[in-house]
């Protein structure tokens, strides 16, 4: 009841910092882990080892839509489970959910470790980068069920209504992810093997740390041995919920694997290690606008319920002004010190320097309107509207940029490629300017609080019966 007093009356500039910065925290830390592995491949190693990092990213999204498609589905239910106080229906969700986490990345490794070669060809490994891709990706698929169970299940712990120590997990792997991968590069002369091995040694620690959480008694959903027997029913349950975010990871993989082979086509490994620097200075810039998109979430959708429209309006607002100042920083910061930004991944590369300072301003040309992109899609899930909230999400990534990428190279070379981003941007910002101007159109009047509140009462008395 705090809460949706909280929600429904408390300052929307206190909320939104409330319920973004934490989210925005744990984006960030997600978005280190690549930015980091990067950094010190290209320092440690050259510009050939970023490359490899490059082709093996299509394969970790992979294994992050398993996280995503497990952990997010089974954290809805055990969510729905606790608020119903069904707590051993949410025990038994968490057991099953858990030994998917488990499976299905194993399944994904055999299928890669059959076929290694193959399979990093098809993502866009060269014959020159993929001795490096081997190498990088073999430790990492023996390690995926430590990077999926520990993901996942954190997921569980925010479920709880933990956020903080949900975020402590991922900054700790983040954190030992850093100083391993200077220790085993630099010190140690490991090469791209170290980095693997730093990665999924953060993913260990993150993962002992959330089983631990678990099997001390701490948590109040337990993992017990008798829920650990798979139900097809709950397993469709989990599925059906987070199959949506699941194939979007699917479709942003799909996305990579064709840029890559586009840019080798075009521009050669050294186009490969470029767009790799681009995607990590990328993933920086966006992680604290999906944050913050995420913090405006439930504000939007809880006012939206309680038909407070005109909260609704003003969240979304202010969620747009604080997305855009978000991203016309990261910009104009990208504008500024190009060079500089782009020297943090390269060892004194100068031809790699140069290719990667020059696209980048281009690639990013639209950036400072993506934030109202995000947001505006992110209101349609909100609100309740997932055809409107898909076909925004899907937009800038798939139905725009993958045609685009495809055409554009034909009639520009690599420039295209580079061009592919700023163009899809642009269209998608008009597309989604203009389902919100309908939106904001149709939105009824707020409703009076009293009579607001009093259809609350009715609502949370019916789910009671």
């Amino acid at each position: 009841m705090n809460n949706s007093m909280e929600m429904r009356d408390q300052n929307i500039n206190k909320l939104l910092w409330k319920f973004s910065l934490p989210a925005i925290i744990a984006m960030l830390v997600n978005a280190l882990y690549n930015i980091v592995d990067r950094i010190f491949v290209g320092r440690g190693i050259g510009s050939i080892a970023i490359a490899a990092t490059t082709v093996a990213f299509p394969l970790m999204i992979i294994l992050l839509a398993v996280s995503i498609l497990i952990g997010i589905g089974a954290t809805a239910l055990i969510s729905i489970r606790l608020g119903q106080q069904k707590i051993e229906e949410a025990e038994k969700v968490a057991g099953n959910a858990a030994v998917m986490l488990v499976i299905l990345p194993l399944i994904i490794t055999v299928i890669y470790l059959l076929f290694p070669e193959p399979i990093l060809v098809f993502f866009g490994a060269s014959p020159e980068v993929l001795p490096y891709a081997r190498d990088f990706v073999h430790i990492i698929m023996l390690g995926s069920v430590f990077g999926s169970l520990g993901m996942g299940m954190n997921n569980f712990i925010r479920a709880e209504g933990n956020p903080r120590l949900s975020m402590l997990t991922q900054v700790t792997g983040a954190l030992i992810n850093c100083v391993l991968n200077y220790i085993f590069i630099f010190k140690l002369g490991l090469g791209i093997k170290g980095s693997a091995l730093a990665t999924v040694s953060g993913q260990l620690i993150s993962t002992i740390w959330v089983l631990s959480y678990y099997l001390s008694g701490r948590s109040v959903v337990k993992i017990r041995p008798k829920n650990l027997k798979l139900q097809l029913p709950i397993l469709l349950s989990i599925v059906s919920i987070g199959f949506a975010p699941f194939g979007m990871q699917i479709a942003h993989s799909i996305q990579q694997s064709i840029l890559n082979k586009t840019l080798l086509v075009y521009g050669g490994d050294l186009a490969l290690s470029a767009v790799g620097i681009m995607m990590s200075i990328a993933a920086l810039m966006f992680m604290p606008i999906v944050g913050l998109s995420q913090g405006a979430q439930p504000l939007i959708g809880f006012n939206y319920g309680a038909r407070q429209y005109h909260r609704v309006k003003e969240t979304f607002k202010k969620a747009i002004v604080a997305a855009t100042c978000i991203a016309l920083t990261g910009y104009l910061v990208m504008n500024i010190w190009p060079v500089q930004i782009v020297g943090l991944f390269s060892k004194g590369d100068t031809a790699l320097t140069e290719l990667t300072s020059g696209a980048m301003l281009t690639f990013f040309a639209m950036f400072p309107v993506v934030g109202f992109q995000i947001i505006g899609s992110n209101y349609f899930q909100a609100v309740g509207k997932p055809v409107q909230s898909t076909i925004l999400s899907m937009s800038r990534q798939v139905l725009l940029f993958i045609p685009l990428l495809l055409i554009l190279p034909h009639f520009w070379g690599i420039d295209g490629v580079w061009r592919t981003a700023p163009i899809a941007d642009g269209l998608a910002v008009i597309l989604t300017a203009t389902l919100v101007f309908l939106e904001m159109k149709n939105l009824p009047k707020s409703q009076p609080l009293d009579e607001s509140l009093e259809q609350h009462g009715k609502i949370v008395v019916s789910s009671t019966k």
